[in-house]
């Protein structure tokens, strides 16, 4: 059932309102697959959201930014493609773009997610939640009115990220986009300044670009895509530039200022750079400010740090589950923490032994060793695992196998002019695969295979046997085994 919004004062020396197995704090996908693995294991679960419940994937990440990407990257798709260059050559439909997005992010509505928590039998507190002793968690409402939970077993914080700005003159100002405002705006920029060269600039420079924006892309360091394998960076970038978008390597903005016609960014070597709109996609910081961490021994703003049943540590009552823990910033690998995390809670409240070693039932061993993900640029750039530099670092004994995508049959199917690169880091001593990249268009769906095969550690030798089908762009794997084989 949904209860009233009930928040921000210290729980009262008093009996809790309510009593539950599990309190989960954050309605996101982390908290309602927590509190949902709650639920199936014959726990009472209370679940506690403060904005939309389905959260920032729902509502401001995953779903609007896809939802943005997809008739950009279709667009650039068929434009290579013999018959359908004249049919696409002209601008994308903005509205209808924007529209469709509205739809995938349910018009910033919650009724459906509610329903869905519901459906669980997990109780929904709207309004703030704070922890306020072992325990305790405290929900304030917009009303002012506090309800206090208690948790018999455990209390779950899935509260999750917001978006990281620098400290630099005229900041507050500016008024600059976060990855809230660039997944929801309502309009497309004339001028578009994207400041950071992660996932969050170079997809939403993609998007916007690809809707009539004109972008200019500015990343401190020296490429995009610093996480990956340095060539996915260099073919976004490529790709970009085709596109018309202006990208800048190097360079850091110093200063902002917004007046009438729009935001002045002051570049690190003296130059200026005007804008309509500014993004700073420039990191993340957990939200974890305002949790009343301080009464239970924790420095509030800290992220949490946690075993691999995602129990904080020092503590054998209180987790943190999704990226707030910082061990993997992903919607999918936050849920399957929550996974994880409800067996071991439902496990440890029914006194049952946990499987705690490396791929066990309860450890969320693949936040170490085999975490997917894909950015949605043209090019798509898709890996798991380890890169070639991260597993030489480990101290593994590693040789990497390359393969160009381009010379695959079922690539050079998908589109004219396709330019792409695969690589797999093989472990010598145990013959199996630390990591897998692949960039190129169409190369998403390509990423679970390679996840099967990192986080199975399935043998190259096995991996021969697995007969991709032919014109496929799966037929990369056989490449890359025979290029490794010699």
């Amino acid at each position: 059932m949904t209860h009233a919004r009930t928040d921000d004062t210290p729980a009262p020396a008093q009996a809790p309102d309510h009593s539950y197995d599990v309190v989960v704090v954050g309605a996101g996908p982390v908290g309602e697959n927590v509190a949902d693995r709650a639920r199936a294991a014959g726990l009472s679960a209370a679940i506690v959201e403060s904005e939309l419940v389905g959260g920032e994937c729902s509502y401001w990440a995953c779903m609007p930014s896809k939802a943005l990407l997809r008739p950009v990257l279709a667009q650039a798709d068929a434009r290579r493609l013999p018959g359908l260059e004249r049919m696409t050559a002209g601008p994308l439909d903005s509205r209808a773009v924007l529209d469709r997005r509205d739809s995938f992010a349910s018009d910033w509505k919650d009724d459906s997610q509610v329903e869905w928590v519901d459906s669980t039998g997990t109780d929904l507190y709207r309004g703030h939640g704070r922890l306020a002793g072992e325990r305790l968690v405290t929900v304030t409402g917009a009303d002012g009115q506090v309800t206090t939970l208690a948790a018999r077993h455990a209390v779950a914080l899935c509260t999750g990220t917001r978006a990281a700005l620098p400290d630099l003159p005229g900041m507050a100002g500016a008024r600059p986009w976060t990855s809230r405002e660039a997944t929801s705006a309502e309009e497309v920029p004339g001028r578009l300044a994207v400041v950071g060269g992660g996932v969050v600039g170079a997809e939403m420079a993609t998007a916007w670009q690809g809707l009539g924006a004109r972008v200019t892309l500015l990343v401190r360091g020296e490429g995009l895509l610093s996480g990956m394998e340095p060539f996915a960076g260099e073919l976004v970038a490529d790709s970009l530039r085709a596109a018309g978008a202006d990208v800048r390597t190097g360079v850091s903005v110093t200063a902002l200022a917004r007046d009438a016609s729009g935001v002045t960014l002051t570049l690190d070597d003296g130059s200026t750079l005007q804008a309509d709109e500014v993004l700073f996609a420039t990191g993340r910081r957990p939200r974890t400010g305002d949790l009343g961490l301080d009464t239970v021994g924790l420095t509030p703003g800290d992220w949490l740090t946690v075993d691999d049943t995602l129990r904080v540590t020092g503590s054998d009552w209180l987790y943190a589950v999704g990226d707030c823990n910082h061990r993997a910033l992903l919607t999918h690998q936050g849920k399957y923490q929550a996974r994880i995390a409800g067996a071991a809670i439902a496990a440890r409240a029914q006194g049952r032994p946990l499987d705690t070693g490396p791929w066990g039932a309860h450890s969320a061993t693949a936040d170490h060793a085999a975490v997917p993900q894909v950015v949605f640029t043209d090019p798509e750039a898709a890996s798991v695992g380890l890169t070639l530099a991260q597993a030489e670092a480990a101290g593994h004994r590693v040789r990497a196998v390359d393969q160009d995508l381009a010379a695959v049959a079922g690539a050079a199917l998908f589109r004219d002019d396709y330019r792409g690169r695969a690589r797999m880091v093989v472990d010598l001593d145990r013959d199996i695969l630390l990591g897998v990249t692949f960039v190129g268009p169409g190369t998403a769906e390509l990423l679970q295979s390679a996840t099967i095969a990192v986080a199975g550690e399935i043998p190259v030798g096995r991996l021969w046997h697995a007969v991709p089908a032919y014109p496929t762009i799966s037929e990369v794997w056989l490449r890359l085994l025979e290029n490794y084989r010699g």
